[in-house]
């Protein structure tokens, strides 16, 4: 008898995890499936599950492949599984290629292929539906935000969209994670999805959205999510009209450490806060879009929203004055930017760069005293507070996975779903007032 095991948290379950069962299943005579905890799937870095595991299991259960069911609740399980069971074949999807390619010392380690155009296979007893996701642009954050959605649950990207077949970069997404990309037809790239993630060039987020908006799909747009503030409130309306999400996507916001700190800094712990000092600054390749681009590259366009974003959280959207200036390289586009705001009770400073490096930290200064959160502060892997006394440190390490596109995804899924209707880690009035500041930028720079 041929043994094969495969495991899955199998929440929503869906026609994906379907066919990954059926296809294990026909890999041998018998096929053990691990359904992981959600504390096991929490301390692995996966966000969002909705279903109890009793749930899952007996979803499962009613696919009748599955000759027995187990439950995995611990690192290294695995390796411990298949000897108990004499496992023959181990199987997962493919987009875990190589992943675990470790278990060949034990058995054969099978990548079965994904299910493309995912839909749901079993019915709801809640308002959670699978969100089928798909990309604009094929870029260098694509990749990375695929491989954070797999940490996700209830969500699968099934498409995406880029007009330029010249980069080489839509064929590589393609061959990497088997996703469709469109070149041509926008309209029929958004009839094959409910939502979309926007990651192509900046001065195409406005446009894109809107589309997508008038289809009547959500949107997770990247920073900046347009160039003027009269844009973001238009496309904030129109969201707001049709009963449908719009988010911006500064993947800080939704971090659960830049969370605690915004709340700890609220708090009163360091008194009334009169200053917040922010920097973010990264030495950027010499071909890359924001050192070339000479009209919506540069380090504000590209940076700039990070430092914005605990300053707009903290001190406000009534700012009194705004000065701006930058450190331009040989082609004129700003390699080092610093903007200094003033309120009507403190001021504040936001750096960014792509051609001058400096310590990027995040210091919240207040009557009593203060945060200092270091590099990378914008992932809030740890912050201190500091006060009068040198001896007193109260040192904060909250959880922290993977590169951060993972709690900006799980947030995006809980808005559709109608889970998280506040919208407090990044209001439309906050992502308005930094539109407001991206326009003033650009008209002090002569692009608009």
């Amino acid at each position: 008898m041929k043994k094969v095991i495969t495991y899955g948290t199998f929440d929503l379950f869906h026609e994906g995890h379907y066919n990954l069962l059926k296809h294990a299943k026909e890999l041998g005579d018998y096929l053990v499936v691990g359904v992981t905890t959600q504390h096991f799937d929490e301390a692995r870095g996966k966000v969002n599950v909705v279903d109890p595991i009793m749930t899952r299991i007996e979803n499962v259960k009613k696919t009748g492949f599955a000759d027995e069911i187990i439950v995995e609740d611990h690192d290294g399980q695995k390796i411990e599984d298949i000897q108990k069971y004499d496992v023959d074949i181990f199987t997962v999807g493919s987009d875990w290629v190589g992943h675990f390619d470790y278990l060949n010392a034990f058995c054969k380690v099978v990548y079965l292929p994904r299910t493309p155009g995912i839909s749901s296979t079993m019915k709801r007893n809640n308002s959670n539906e699978l969100v089928n996701l798909g990309l604009v642009g094929t870029g260098r954050l694509a990749p990375r935000f695929y491989d954070e959605s797999k940490f996700v649950s209830g969500v699968e990207i099934v498409a995406a969209f880029n007009p330029d077949t010249t980069d080489g970069t839509a064929e590589k997404f393609t061959k990497r994670f088997n996703v469709p990309v469109e070149h041509q037809d926008y309209d029929k790239f958004l009839d094959s999805v409910h939502a979309v993630y926007i990651e192509s060039p900046n001065e195409t987020h406005y446009e894109y959205a809107k589309k997508a908006l008038l289809a009547d799909k959500h949107v997770l747009s990247e920073k900046p999510l347009t160039f003027t503030r009269e844009q973001a409130e238009e496309l904030y309306k129109l969201a707001e009209e049709k009963g449908i999400v719009l988010m911006e996507g500064i993947k800080t916001a939704y971090c659960p450490g830049f969370q605690q700190l915004i709340n700890v800094a609220k708090s009163g712990k360091i008194g009334e806060i009169r200053d917040v000092t922010a920097v973010f600054t990264r030495i950027a390749s010499k071909d890359s879009r924001e050192m070339t681009d000479e009209k919506y590259g540069g380090a504000f366009l590209e940076n700039g929203s990070y430092p914005l974003l605990p300053i707009i959280k903290l001190m406000g959207m009534d700012f009194q004055d705004i000065r701006i200036d930058c450190i331009d390289g040989p082609n004129g586009i700003d390699h080092y930017t610093q903007i200094m705001i003033r309120y009507k009770n403190g001021f504040a400073t936001a750096k960014a760069g792509v051609g001058v490096k400096s310590e990027g930290q995040l210091v919240i200064a207040g009557t009593e005293g203060y945060i200092i959160a270091q590099s990378p502060w914008w992932l809030t892997h740890k912050f201190d507070i500091r006060y009068e006394d040198p001896n007193k440190i109260e040192h904060y390490e909250p959880v922290f996975q993977g590169d951060g596109f993972r709690y900006e995804i799980a947030e995006f899924v809980r808005k559709i779903n109608g889970s998280s209707e506040n919208g407090y880690r990044l209001t439309s009035e906050e992502s308005i007032a930094m539109a407001d500041v991206v326009e003033k930028f650009l008209r002090q720079r002569g692009r608009l």
